[in-house]
């Protein structure tokens, strides 16, 4: 049986990784996870969700650059705020404080592009720029990558208008005992789908399906 280590970048509640159980069943493929998340309680909620996944606590970025040698599929989701289309919609408040776009999402993208050997996803929002390294656009995100995925009709447009209840819903996850810091309405709101995470984690196994795809848009 083939076995694959996956890299979990900013883990968050897994919502990319939900459905890869069943992905690497019917592939017949051993699978581990190492989980890299910074909010303790977020580690925990994975922990949790995922009993069987490594979850260390650390920061993604940096271990990245020290352990991509050790993994044949990586999974990167960085942070979006600072990419996000409310960075234009805010700007005309007085009270707001523009900022620097992150610039750590490009960082990965070049250095995965560059160094790594196995197979690769880093996902994002659509900017309120224009993307400065190419990318697919798939529902309300983009998905860098060293491999073809499929063209895909996103499930969340309505996502921005949702409460609490419906995005426990749409993710079939729970947020009544997450005790951290965060905003539990913006969590939700930033999970991955875990029907792209699907799709991408067959296409990377080799599993085609052809009711998934869809019109192609770049960007």
């Amino acid at each position: 049986m083939k076995e694959i280590k996956v890299l979990n970048l900013y883990a968050c509640l897994g919502g990319n990784r939900y459905k890869w159980d069943e992905v690497v069943e019917e592939a017949n493929v051993k699978m581990t996870v190492t989980a890299i998340e910074l909010d303790k309680e977020l580690a925990r909620l994975y922990q949790e969700r995922f009993p069987n996944d490594t979850v260390i606590v650390t920061d993604a970025h940096q271990y990245l650059l020290d352990h991509y040698k050790e993994f044949d599929f990586i999974w990167s989701s960085p942070p979006c705020p600072t990419h996000s289309n409310i960075n234009i919609s805010q700007y005309t408040r007085e009270s707001w404080n523009p900022r620097f776009p992150d610039m750590k999402l490009y960082e990965e993208i070049i250095f995965l592009k560059s160094f790594f050997k196995g197979s690769f996803i880093v996902e994002n929002v659509i900017p309120y720029y224009q993307p400065l390294i190419l990318a697919s656009k798939r529902g309300r995100h983009l998905y860098w990558s060293n491999f073809i995925i499929p063209n895909f009709k996103g499930r969340e447009s309505k996502i921005r208008e949702w409460q609490i209840p419906q995005l426990e819903d749409f993710h079939e996850i729970s947020l009544s005992n997450y005790n951290g810091t965060q905003n539990k309405r913006k969590i939700g709101r930033n999970l991955v789908d875990y029907e792209a995470g699907r799709i991408i984690f067959e296409t990377y196994l080799g599993i085609e399906r052809k009711k998934d795809v869809r019109q192609t848009s770049m960007f």
